[in-house]
């Protein structure tokens, strides 16, 4: 795969000017300038033709392709992913894809066209049994309580769009003792877990014993994402919807909630999955 954008197109941070306001005693107005997290309209273009427009921070914008386009079904493996460039564009960026042909015919026979903002997955759907899909089955692994909050408590460490800018999403990879392996952010949570599960394709794929880690809710979208990509193991530091938990339950998904310091909710536990009695290291 090649890249063909110039630098400053896909830096995830820009500078504006700011007022801040100090008070409540006296207040005063001091003129800085602040980081900011970039969204820009990123199109994916599948051997030519237009699929989908949706708002992103152009960071790490091939692994965003390649788990877009694997987390949505469009690929069934990445080696059906023959070429992918980045190219700037009026207004925007452009993914332009080459893909197998079979997967381009399945594409147009599903005649989708998306228009994405932040946080939205499901526009464009046409009609309502295209907007919750068959989950895939997966293989939860067994997941200590020591691991989950070692991973929750080393995530901000990784975060550095998320430091610079306080409006970015991560979403983390990590090892069975809760080590931190891979983290990829983006202003759209959706966008952050694409972008991860492109990554692991990269390196072929997410481990049997890791789990990933997301700093927003577990929503529909968030688990079915992770099956698709063979993740067992999903934690969200927010609260999961009560489709995610059916959804989970269905695809054997171990599903995690309101990881906190000190605390967190298992929303479902597949039997095949008992809890592991501790981390070690």
């Amino acid at each position: 795969m090649s890249t063909q954008c110039k630098a400053d197109a896909t830096s995830g941070v820009a500078r504006r000017p700011v007022e801040v306001h100090r008070g409540p005693t006296g207040w005063y107005a001091e003129a800085l300038e602040d980081a900011l997290a970039r969204e820009v309209p990123v199109a994916l273009v599948y051997n030519g033709i237009s699929h989908a427009v949706m708002m992103a921070t152009p960071e790490d914008l091939e692994d965003f392709a390649l788990g877009f386009s694997l987390s949505e079904g469009i690929l069934a493996h990445p080696h059906e992913c023959y070429d992918l460039e980045v190219q700037e564009a009026s207004g925007g960026l452009s993914m332009q894809l080459t893909i197998a042909s079979r997967r381009l015919a399945e594409l147009k026979a599903r005649r989708r066209n998306l228009a994405g903002r932040t946080g939205c997955g499901l526009c464009g759907t046409e009609a309502l049994e295209q907007a919750i899909r068959p989950i895939p089955a997966v293989q939860a692994p067994a997941l200590a309580d020591a691991a989950i909050q070692r991973a929750l408590a080393g995530l901000a460490d990784h975060q550095a769009l998320q430091a610079a800018s306080g409006a970015a999403h991560g979403a983390a990879w990590c090892d069975e003792l809760g080590r931190i392996r891979l983290v990829r952010e983006d202003v759209g949570r959706h966008n952050a877990l694409d972008k991860l599960i492109g990554a692991l394709a990269k390196q072929g794929g997410p481990d049997a014993d890791g789990f990933a880690l997301v700093s927003s809710r577990a929503s529909y979208e968030m688990v079915h994402k992770s099956a698709s990509a063979g993740i067992g193991a999903l934690v969200a530091v927010s609260a999961a919807t009560a489709l995610a938990v059916d959804q989970a339950r269905e695809a054997g998904l171990l599903l995690v909630g309101f990881a906190r310091p000190g605390r967190h909710l298992i929303y479902h536990r597949p039997a095949a999955a008992p809890p592991a009695v501790r981390a070690h290291g």
